[in-house]
């Protein structure tokens, strides 16, 4: 340990506050972008429903399971996202009453801009970093992840 260590506040901090600093500073950056880029009304959990939903989309229940949230809690952001008209509802293959919620292209429009500014971030952290040192961080941080997550991913978002 160096002298400048000593006045480091963080030298000796848990992992647990390291990680969320570091989640909060760059979510709070990423979302400074996505406002500047004229993306002002989503939140951060629209973002994440969206990754839930690419693809082929989901019903509003398989959307609650993979958010960690209530079924009421998934259809009141879906009614939300459909006004707001990033997704529509539709019948699902399987039948039944199902309604499988699709994104629209309004939100894959977002998803465009939102993937740009995390690749511009992410290339920035890097540079400051090292490409090697945030490589090593992806290694890390997804086995530390399977090691406690065990066969089941956790939800996309905080559960505190």
């Amino acid at each position: 340990m160096t002298a400048a260590d000593d006045d480091d506040p963080l030298a000796d901090a848990e992992l647990t506050f390291l990680l969320g600093m570091g989640f909060q500073l760059v979510l709070a950056e990423f979302l400074r972008r996505i406002e500047a880029a004229g993306h002002r009304d989503l939140r951060p959990v629209h973002g994440l429903a969206f990754q839930v939903l690419r693809g082929g989309g989901a019903t509003s229940s398989e959307l609650a399971d993979r958010l960690g949230v209530t079924k009421q809690a998934a259809g009141q952001l879906v009614d939300e996202l459909e006004r707001r008209g990033y997704v529509r509802r539709e019948p699902h293959p399987l039948g039944g009453r199902r309604r499988l919620v699709v994104l629209t292209d309004r939100a894959h429009a977002h998803l465009a801009v939102a993937g740009q500014a995390l690749h511009e971030l992410e290339a920035e952290i890097a540079g400051r970093l090292g490409p090697a040192v945030v490589a090593a961080l992806r290694v890390d941080l997804a086995a530390l992840i399977r090691d406690l997550a065990g066969d089941r991913l956790p939800p996309l978002r905080p559960l505190w």
